[in-house]
Parts: C-alpha cells; sequence; structure tokens
C-alpha cells in the first residue's frame, strides 16, 4: 500500500509496478480497491495494475463534499503519483461514473475504458429516494436497522452469499468512521452527461451482470451505443451488481481480451 497527496486529500492505492501497460481499476460504491483483488491476482503478470482508495472510502478519507469530476481529477492524480502517463480506467459503478468522467475531461490520459455494472446518465426520482432511504439507515443509530439495510445492500450489489457473509462485517467494522453522507451526496447529486457519450473515442468495453438490479443492463448499452469505438458488451449471466467478485473468470477473460485489442 501506498499514499499520495492529491487534490488535497490523501489517496491510498496499490501498484503492481513494471514497464508493462497499466491499468486502474476504480471501485464501486460501499466498497474499496480490495474488491479487484482477483483481477490484480489474474492479470498483474502481464499487465501494471494499480487499484485505489477513492474518497471516503478504504483508507482514503472524503475531505469534503466532492463530485465525481473531482473523483476523476483524482484518478488522473494516481497515475501521476505513480508515473504513468496513460492507461486503461477498469471502473465498477461509481467507478465507471468517474471513468467516464477521467475519459471525457482528459482525454489524453486514456487509453480505453471498461464499465462494469455502471452509466452514463443520472437515477430517476424513484431510485433517488431509495438511496436516501439506504443512506439514512446506514448512517442511522438504531443498529436492528442497520443489520437488515447492510445485509440488502450486500445481497444488492454482491449476490452471493459467501461475498455477503464476507462484506457486511467490514461494513460493520468501518461503521463508526464512515464517511456515507458526503459520499451518499456525490452519488444523489450525480449529474448526466449521457449526451456527451459521442466525445468519448478511446475505446471502451462493457461488462455487467444480468440480473444487476441497482442498474439495469440497458443503461450500460446505451452507453455501448453512443460511444464512438464500443469494443462489445459482455453479459455475464446470472450476476448482480460486482460481477468482477461474482464471476472473476468471466471477467478477467474479458479484461484480457480487451486490453489485446487495444495494445
Amino acid at each position: 500500500m501506498a499514499t499520495a497527496q492529491i487534490n488535497g486529500i490523501s489517496i491510498n492505492y496499490r501498484d503492481s509496478g513494471g514497464d508493462k501497460p497499466v491499468v486502474l481499476f476504480s471501485h464501486g460504491f460501499m466498497m474499496d480497491q480490495t474488491m479487484f483483488d482477483e483481477q490484480v491476482a489474474a492479470l498483474s503478470g502481464d499487465y501494471r495494475c494499480i487499484s485505489w482508495d477513492e474518497r471516503g472510502f478504504g483508507e482514503t478519507k472524503a475531505g469534503g463534499p466532492f463530485t465525481y469530476w473531482d473523483s476523476a481529477d483524482d484518478a488522473i492524480g494516481v497515475l501521476d503519483a505513480c508515473g504513468v502517463d496513460k492507461a486503461v480506467l477498469v471502473g465498477m459503478s461509481q467507478g465507471g461514473f468517474l471513468s467516464l468522467r477521467a475519459a471525457l475531461a482528459h482525454p489524453d490520459r486514456v487509453a480505453g475504458v471498461v464499465l462494469i455494472d455502471s452509466a452514463a446518465d443520472a437515477d430517476d426520482a424513484e431510485t433517488l429516494a431509495g438511496y436516501e432511504g439506504m443512506l439514512a439507515a446506514l448512517t442511522g443509530d438504531d443498529d436492528a436497522v442497520w443489520e437488515a439495510t447492510a445485509e440488502g445492500v450486500a445481497g444488492l450489489i454482491l449476490g452471493t452469499p459467501e461475498l455477503i457473509a464476507q462484506w457486511v462485517p467490514i461494513w460493520r467494522d468501518r461503521r463508526g468512521s464512515s464517511e456515507l453522507d458526503i459520499t451518499g451526496a456525490a452519488l444523489l447529486g450525480r449529474d448526466d452527461v449521457s449526451d456527451r457519450m459521442g466525445e468519448i473515442a478511446c475505446p471502451l468495453l462493457v461488462i455487467h451482470g444480468s440480473a444487476d438490479q441497482a442498474i439495469a443492463p440497458a443503461r450500460s448499452q446505451a452507453v455501448a451505443d453512443a460511444v464512438q469505438d464500443c469494443r462489445g458488451v459482455v453479459m455475464v449471466p446470472g450476476a448482480a451488481h460486482a460481477p468482477n467478485m461474482s464471476d472473476p473468470g468471466i471477467v478477467n477473460d474479458a479484461l484480457r481480451s480487451f486490453f489485446q485489442s487495444i495494445a
């Protein structure tokens, strides 16, 4: 693990190192960089894999209100800290939100984008209301409500009993230091960039769990249809919101094929 002062905050990251093509992994909401452990283990022999804890998650503090445009700048700052000029950005959910914005704001630094269960649009009113309720429960003092909500969120994101059993205790341990009020505001206030997808010229791959209830597959398909150079849509059968964790073999093969296609 390493840390770097980037845009006024201390960001925690890992860098497998070496003189190889670079991949930057950006995690989803409620998660941290370890959600990509299976990808880093499988790919670091051939690619320089960098993963990081985004604002308000893992070992990185939020440092105050922010947007996903700020997170996009953070991602580029991590590349700067590692001495990297250009990388493929792999982003799951929230990580995809910031990766798309990085491709828009810093196109010369992005060699390609992989969206894992992510989207370019904003959430509708019903979804936002659901998130508001979730955040209220997870930041409240009622232990029983917290436990029930955490189990539900883990089921939505992770899908499998094994992953749910692994991550709920992690969230419980971090509950006292959680910054969900700040990170939740970034999620709820996310702007819609779907009308700008045609500006993205770098190669893009979409990976999506077919059973994702958080972000419907049609929303990532819309990104695939709008960008200039989509290299494919990989649907992971029966997977929930984090197929890179529930079905790492399928996702790792798709990533490797995509990386080879743009080498």
